[in-house]
């Protein structure tokens, strides 16, 4: 493939609807959130669709997580496919043909809402549930109280307890 250059193939241009947010890999994910976050609380738009490829995928499924923990009550379906994607390859040097490469591309898509999605879509998932955050204080407070109760033993000099 020495021999070849890759040319970009003029792609059919897609609309991109307002509550969609595609995800790169160069993208920063701190943008992509706070993005996502003014749609669903500034716009008041109920669905975003986070859609990304191949190596964004992961930044993809972590943004959505981010913006669940962030946003409680969304919740989620996702799907997964893959696109077909075609490289046309010019040669450099004269007497070679050019060739066209069809690649597989994975593909994800992230519905998060504030409104119940398909139930029976085999990528649903409910909204996460809080932590119940007067739990997680009571337990150091009844920790220390059974602290109290107990009887101090006397010390040595080392903070030691004495047989």
């Amino acid at each position: 493939m020495d021999r070849y250059q890759k040319v970009e193939k003029p792609r059919p241009e897609s609309v991109i609807k307002e509550n969609e947010i595609r995800i790169t890999s160069q993208g920063v994910v701190r943008n992509y959130v706070s993005y996502a976050t003014s749609l669903l609380q500034e716009t008041r738009v109920r669905e975003i669709v986070l859609k990304a490829m191949g190596q964004a995928i992961s930044k993809a499924v972590a943004i959505a997580e981010i913006i669940k923990k962030r946003n409680p009550g969304l919740y989620q379906d996702t799907t997964i496919s893959s696109v077909s994607i075609t490289d046309v390859w010019e040669p450099i040097e004269e007497g070679l043909v050019p060739l066209e490469t069809t690649r597989h591309v994975s593909m994800i898509s992230i519905s998060l809402s504030t409104r119940e999605l398909n139930k029976n879509s085999p990528g649903y998932q409910a909204p996460l549930e809080q932590p119940r955050r007067q739990q997680r204080y009571q337990q150091p407070q009844q920790f220390q109280q059974q602290q109290q109760f107990q009887p101090k033993q006397p010390q040595d000099q080392f903070n030691e307890g004495t047989p």
